[in-house]
């Protein structure tokens, strides 16, 4: 039976440990599905690569003191989750060993201070989802949920710990209810966004309604308190359909905004964690109130208009038209329009003649998605030599994925006259491997 010694975690929350060789060397690195660092486990391998394998756990011969056991009966089955059977408190430490680790091994850099890390309700808090919808013939049933591991078949999943209790408690009858409609067979997924009070479901449909689909979606929104929303094509296209008046919002209390959005848009899944992620964001920008601030992978405004609470002007920069468009109705919405203004660039292509046409900013607010800001990185370095004057001060740069970060990190260390000055985690999603973080670089003098 194959035993191994567990030293480590991996970025996908799996167990690594070595084999020995016969002469005591240190051998192939296995990669082990629910084991957790200092533990003894027994594996069986379904991946082999002459340096690496990939396995699933069979036994636990020596327990970490921090298994637990998992509070969700699917875990281990659904794909939602992969780190129920770790300690909520050791689960926010190796992410924040994760975060130092890609700084150093990917960019090669240290922060100067590592912030306490950001973390909240580990349960019910997943205010955003997608849930996939299956009709399997062969067990004359319809399933609503998310995917088994590492599969594309819809789990048999009947409630959700990580989704608000009254979503995880519509799981059942959602199936019924899809079960009795005449789109059975054309309807893939159901978008969730939960707002202050509203939760607002998108049916991805492919073919139209009937007159009895109709008064039973009608029937389910009233009983459930649902906002039934219409998909037809790309997201674009939702519009809500019952009730028809939309009040799907957000708060950010402590800045006085009020965020409208689609249920289709890009917002944090975890409102408890963003309200604090936004709010430290901006004290550690250190906004001043004569001072202008360029908000870079803007989407709806999340960090625009709070800044603009406290800035002369914000400039939003985002790729999409839609959304920008967007931002600026939120702007609107929230008196704030007269203080900022918003640009569809592609800023995955930006360049330093495009950064110095923006005229000078004293601060960025950067928060990409996965692929990061390299190219900004790349502009701020050629800016070192065009026009120096025109860096900002301090950027905060807002990241779901450590090794992008850590990578432009790197690049603005060591060739663009920065110091890293503070980095920390924030645990946006509990229970699951993915790692989001913030960190603050310093225009050295």
């Amino acid at each position: 039976m194959n035993k191994i010694e567990i030293r480590a975690f991996d970025m996908d929350a799996r167990g690594v440990g070595h084999l020995q060789n016969e002469d005591g060397t240190q051998g192939k690195v296995i990669f082990v599905e629910g084991a957790l660092p200092g533990e003894t486990v027994t594996f069986s391998s379904y991946k082999k690569k002459p340096s690496w394998e990939v396995a699933t756990l069979t036994d636990v011969v020596h327990a970490s003191s921090q298994r637990i056991q998992p509070k969700c009966e699917f875990f281990g089955t659904c794909g939602g989750c992969s780190m129920q059977h770790l300690e909520p408190d050791a689960q926010v430490a190796m992410k924040q060993r994760i975060l130092e680790d890609n700084l150093w091994h990917i960019g090669k850099v240290k922060a100067e201070t590592m912030l306490r890390p950001i973390y909240g309700p580990t349960w019910g808090y997943r205010y955003r989802a997608r849930l996939s919808v299956r009709h399997v013939i062969k067990k004359d049933k319809v399933l609503v949920g998310f995917h088994e591991k590492k599969s594309r078949y819809v789990a048999d999943m009947e409630t959700c710990q990580i989704l608000p209790p009254h979503v995880s408690a519509m799981l059942v009858p959602l199936r019924s209810l899809i079960a009795s409609l005449s789109i059975i067979e054309s309807l893939p997924q159901i978008e969730l966004a939960i707002g202050e009070g509203v939760t607002a479901m998108v049916l991805r449909i492919m073919e139209s309604l009937t007159p009895d689909d109709e008064v039973k979606l009608k029937a389910f929104a009233d009983e459930h308190s649902v906002q039934w929303w219409l998909q037809t094509k790309g997201p674009d296209t939702a519009v809500p359909y019952y009730p028809v008046e939309s009040n799907l919002h957000y708060l950010l209390p402590e800045f006085g905004v009020k965020m409208p959005f689609k249920p289709t848009d890009f917002t944090q899944v975890n409102h408890h964690i963003n309200r604090v992620l936004v709010a430290r964001a901006l004290r550690l920008l250190d906004v001043q109130k004569d001072e202008r601030i360029a908000d870079l992978f803007c989407g709806l405004g999340n960090f625009t208009l709070p800044i603009a609470t406290m800035a002369r002007e914000v400039v939003g920069i985002e790729g999409s038209t839609a959304l920008t468009e967007r931002a600026l109705e939120n702007a609107v919405h929230n008196g704030l329009a007269e203080k900022t203004s918003f640009s569809t660039r592609n800023l995955f292509e930006v360049t330093a003649d495009d950064l110095i046409a923006l005229g000078k900013f004293d601060r960025f607010l950067i928060d990409p998605p996965r692929d990061g800001a390299m190219a900004l990185c790349q502009a701020l370095i050629d800016l070192s030599e065009k026009k120096p004057e025109l860096k900002p001060k301090r950027l905060v740069y807002v990241s779901c994925s450590p090794s992008t970060l850590a990578r432009d990190a790197g690049m603005l260390v060591r060739n663009a006259g920065y110091k890293l000055s503070y980095a920390g985690v924030v645990n946006m999603f509990p229970h699951t491997s993915h790692v989001e973080s913030m960190a603050v670089f310093d225009l050295i003098d």
